[in-house]
């Protein structure tokens, strides 16, 4: 009889060492197959970006997918993602591709340790993807554009195929003179009768120096079903892969940022001539005294920027030009930029305001603009508007992105100060507000006026053509909205009691500001003190001196233009046409 006592301490066997050594070997190599996959996509993308040198810049699949997915990303989440992460929002865009890539490069990497061809075949469908992407974006005009994507997905596939051949495979054994052949179940020799004697326990080792396990000979898999893997060639693959791939990357953005600096050289060469038309000085009272308003002149560096371009385009000035054609065009006009600083140049203070732009929002900002009158390049052009007979009521611009954004013809003639842009606060366009050139038209939101990075003008109907925002059920006309804003005291502030003064800016550009008033908590509104006005299409800031009593309190503010027009309470959201609704912060008095 077996002793129960005995058979409770269970002499471990042979199998579930091999069992434990067979699990901790899996473990080791787990990681394999994912690093492979995440050095073919780094190759992938490196060799991209350095083809993509001699393509050109937004040709790159993460530029060209970036841009694919912010075109069929629907209004209301663009809207959210301005919202939550405001000028942030193409950093995360392209942080969430990269991840994306990032997962699936590891996926493939897993299929790829089993299955060498699958994993090399998926790396090219997504090297497909992103040509496809490059060559569908408004600004592709030639079939190289497909380029990078297919070298970048070429040069993956094939390093995670090399790759995944220095890996264990189940079952494969790998021998210098070729994989060897595992006896089938049909085999009758002497190791497949079923009535050979079982193997003496006793029976002495095998020898190592028998023939099938001499150096050349190979051998079969392991116990554990993993054949013997090149640990040092992988080793050395690896190094090499990640080597040469950072050596591709940095000659590609080494090569565009060559490109960037020719961009670069001949914005630095620009000296912007006299006005023939100079704004007006500044009155003196224009601007208060007061902490925590905004300045009146928005500094170029914090001048809001909402666009969808990935990457700032960086245009060569001396090979830039603007074509002005279309319905209505008696003359075709093509303008070099210096014939642009020939023309008699009109400066003019405007504020400019994006659509997204949520009530008590950031995206409004006041500078002093220069360049040619848009009304004056139509009339040479031949155009007249609609209101004096002219075919054409829209006015589409076209940028070298692929952007399109159509503006009223009539707004863009009737006598108020539409510019074509050529500098701002005093210096050429920075790149990231359009230079060479831009469209500024006070008045209107910039999504049908502030096209940037400007290199077309057509003349066309509303009925024949619909731009890039109005397609994804924006407003083709959008006047902006009478509109003020708190800048000081800031959500949540908690000032002590006594005097405080409660500050913040207006607008209703192309009518003025009339009127400005501040109610606190429920008690009556009444009229804060303006700063003087500028000119009609800027920003008034205005001032209110509060006796702050402790407690919680909600300050709220509303304007009244020069039509007599009061903004209205009613809260509606950016899209389609510009948000509404009146101001208010909650504050804390301590």
């Amino acid at each position: 009889m077996t002793n129960p006592r005995r058979s409770r301490h269970r002499i471990p066997r042979v199998s579930d060492e091999l069992t434990t050594s067979k699990r901790r070997k899996v473990l080791r190599l787990a990681g394999l197959g994912p690093l492979s996959g995440l050095l073919a996509g780094y190759a992938a993308l490196t060799v991209a970006e350095l083809v993509s040198a001699g393509v050109r810049p937004e040709a790159g699949p993460v530029i060209a997918v970036g841009g694919a997915a912010i075109d069929r990303t629907p209004p209301s989440v663009k809207d959210w993602a301005i919202r939550h992460f405001g000028t942030d929002d193409k950093l995360v865009l392209q942080l969430g591709i990269l991840a994306v890539l990032t997962l699936l490069a590891i996926a493939l990497g897993v299929v790829a340790a089993r299955h060498r061809r699958t994993g090399a075949a998926g790396v090219l469908l997504f090297g497909l993807v992103g040509a496809l992407a490059a060559t569908g974006r408004p600004d592709s005009t030639s079939a190289a554009d497909a380029l990078p994507s297919v070298a970048g997905a070429v040069a993956g596939a094939a390093l995670l195929h090399w790759l995944a051949g220095h890996l264990p495979q189940r079952g494969r054994p790998a021998t210098a003179r070729g994989p060897v052949r595992e006896r089938d179940a049909t085999d009758t020799g002497p190791a497949a009768r079923t009535d050979a004697p079982a193997a003496r326990a006793d029976a002495p080792a095998a020898r190592t120096d028998a023939p099938a396990a001499r150096a050349g000979e190979g051998a079969r898999p392991g116990e554990d079903g993993l054949r013997a893997w090149d640990r040092r060639g992988f080793v050395i693959a690896a190094t090499a892969a990640a080597a040469a791939s950072t050596g591709a990357g940095a000659l590609g953005r080494s090569l565009n940022a060559a490109h960037g600096r020719n961009a670069v050289a001949s914005r630095n060469r620009i000296v912007l001539p006299a006005p023939a038309s100079a704004a007006a000085p500044i009155p003196k009272r224009a601007a208060l005294r007061v902490a925590g308003v905004s300045p009146f002149i928005t500094p170029n560096h914090d001048f809001y920027r909402v666009d969808t371009a990935l990457v700032v385009p960086r245009v060569d000035a001396t090979s830039w030009s603007l074509r002005i054609h279309g319905r209505g065009v008696t003359r075709e006009m093509t303008l070099s930029y210096q014939d642009l600083l020939r023309m008699p140049l009109t400066e003019r203070d405007i504020t400019l305001t994006c659509v997204s732009n949520e009530v008590g929002g950031p995206y409004a900002g006041n500078a002093r603009w220069i360049g040619v009158r848009l009304a004056d390049l139509l009339t040479e052009c031949g155009v007249k508007p609609p209101s004096k007979g002219g075919p054409a009521d829209q006015l589409v611009a076209r940028s070298v992105d692929g952007m399109t954004i159509g503006t009223p013809v009539d707004d863009v003639m009737d006598g108020r100060d539409a510019l074509l842009a050529l500098g701002m606060n005093g210096e050429p366009l920075p790149f990231a507000h359009g230079f060479p050139a831009r469209m500024v038209v006070p008045g209107l939101y910039g999504f049908v006026s502030a096209c940037k990075w400007i290199k077309e003008l057509e003349l066309t109907t509303f009925d024949a053509y619909d731009p890039y925002w109005v397609k994804r059920n924006w407003a083709r006309r959008a006047p902006v909205k009478t509109e003020s804003r708190i800048d000081t005291p800031k959500p949540f502030a908690r000032p002590e009691p006594g005097p405080v003064m409660v500050a913040g800016v207006a607008w209703a550009q192309h009518r003025g500001i009339d009127k400005v008033e501040v109610r606190v908590d429920d008690e009556p509104w009444r009229e804060a003190d303006l700063a003087a006005e500028d000119t009609r299409d800027t920003w008034r800031q205005w001032s209110f001196p509060w006796q702050a009593t402790p407690g919680g309190h909600t300050l709220t503010v509303r304007a009244t233009d020069r039509t007599g027009r009061t903004q209205t309470q009613k809260r509606t959201r950016t899209i389609p046409d510009g948000a509404s609704g009146w101001h208010s912060v909650v504050v804390t008095v301590d």
